[in-house]
């Protein structure tokens, strides 16, 4: 699996740009990986679709979109973009807009990145090191600091509730984007930090998927995670399903599983 510092070069990197809207945002998002040879235009146009047909499931935290469509849509290796915007933008999201970090992904299956997402999601999560990102003046300075940080939540036990050891039967809960390969990503990943806080990552396994798959894996999961979007487009599919709104809160995801286990 590719790590953040293999799938984001300087040739990715574009800082303080301007944009009219969030389709051109993401466009230049997309046209950064055009370059660097990761994909063609199809991809960023299957880019843009994907927001206009599942609403703006992307933008997983406050400022922060991650658009990307499925690998078949002229992918020629895993790579992302990196867009900061000089002016934020708005993508329609209820909570998290404007928007002026845009990092875009490209992904040629839906194993290749998961270790670069779980960085990556990792790093956004701290507030300092949002505000770094946010404040970095070249290319160089945005991957010193991806690679120089060391995340928070790694490893910092507390007390977990009494009820995880009664936790016999080993749970499936789904996260779900659209594709099943960014954003379910991200939930995934800040999912199982707050699993190994509580110490249950031994009774609860966490997979990231589609909508499609999620709909026809329902019955197996004891619950599923996702978007306010998304949460629509599936409908009730005889699980509970909990909307998340910033998929980098542990603090969030903490609550989520307290109310879906009655702890």
């Amino acid at each position: 699996m590719s790590s953040l510092s293999e799938l984001l070069s300087p040739e990715g990197i574009r800082l303080d740009a301007e944009a009219a809207d969030w389709r051109e945002a993401v466009r230049t998002a997309g046209t950064l990986l055009e370059d660097q040879g990761v994909a063609d235009a199809d991809y960023t146009r299957a880019m843009i679709t994907t927001v206009e047909e599942k609403g703006p499931y992307i933008v997983v935290a406050p400022g922060f979109a991650l658009p990307h469509a499925r690998p078949t849509d002229g992918v020629a290796r895993t790579g992302l973009a990196w867009l900061r915007l000089a002016t934020p933008v708005p993508f329609g999201h209820d909570s998290h807009d404007p928007v002026s970090l845009v990092v875009a992904l490209a992904a040629v299956d839906s194993s290749a990145h998961t270790r670069a997402m779980a960085q990556l999601a990792r790093r956004l999560a701290e507030p300092s090191t949002r505000e770094a990102l946010d404040l970095a003046g070249s290319a160089q300075e945005v991957l010193h600091v991806l690679d120089g940080r060391k995340a928070s939540g790694e490893r910092h036990h507390r007390n977990t509730p009494d009820t995880a050891a009664e936790a016999e039967d080993r749970h499936l809960i789904l996260t779900v984007c659209g594709n099943g390969l960014g954003t379910s990503l991200f939930l995934k990943n800040t999912l199982e930090q707050v699993l190994d806080t509580w110490g249950w990552s031994r009774h609860v396994t966490v997979e990231a998927t589609d909508t499609i798959s999620a709909r026809g894996r329902a019955s197996e999961a004891a619950a599923i995670l996702t978007s306010g979007e998304i949460a629509k487009t599936l409908g009730d599919v005889g699980v509970p399903v909990r909307v998340v709104e910033n998929f980098t809160s542990t603090g969030e995801l903490d609550a989520a599983l307290r109310d879906l286990y009655d702890v």
